[in-house]
């Protein structure tokens, strides 16, 4: 199997799972589940997520695409850079229920438009 394959299903993996686990945190704080804080629930995100960016560092340095040449690839980073925002005040408990449940919204909806992007590369222009 080639880098490039091996590289895409790990990103393509490591991506849902990183959606996976963000849904299972809103839900859990949602249904007033914050002991979640205290597990690795805490963690595992954040090492799911450094594989997922290594892998798509590496995506970057085996194919031709460019972030900033490549209109769709640099709108993923935009998003991505959006969703991360949006993400940190979705789970802030410090913040009102109106806030968090408009942030969430906003991360997922982000995090749809990069899935599209990834999945169709539209041409820009």
């Amino acid at each position: 199997m080639s880098a490039y394959l091996i590289l895409k299903h790990l990103h393509v993996t490591t991506a849902l799972i990183t959606v996976i686990l963000f849904a299972v945190r809103l839900l859990m704080d949602l249904v007033g589940r914050p002991g979640w804080r205290q597990t690795p629930l805490r963690w595992i995100p954040h090492a799911n997520d450094t594989v997922l960016l290594t892998a798509a560092i590496g995506l970057v340095i085996v194919t031709p695409w460019m972030p900033l040449v490549h209109g769709w690839l640099t709108a993923k980073v935009v998003l991505l850079i959006g969703y991360i925002f949006a993400g940190v005040f979705a789970l802030k408990p410090s913040l009102g229920i109106p806030v968090r449940v408009v942030a969430a919204i906003l991360a997922l909806v982000q995090v749809a438009a990069i899935f599209h992007l990834a999945l169709s590369k539209p041409v820009f222009g």
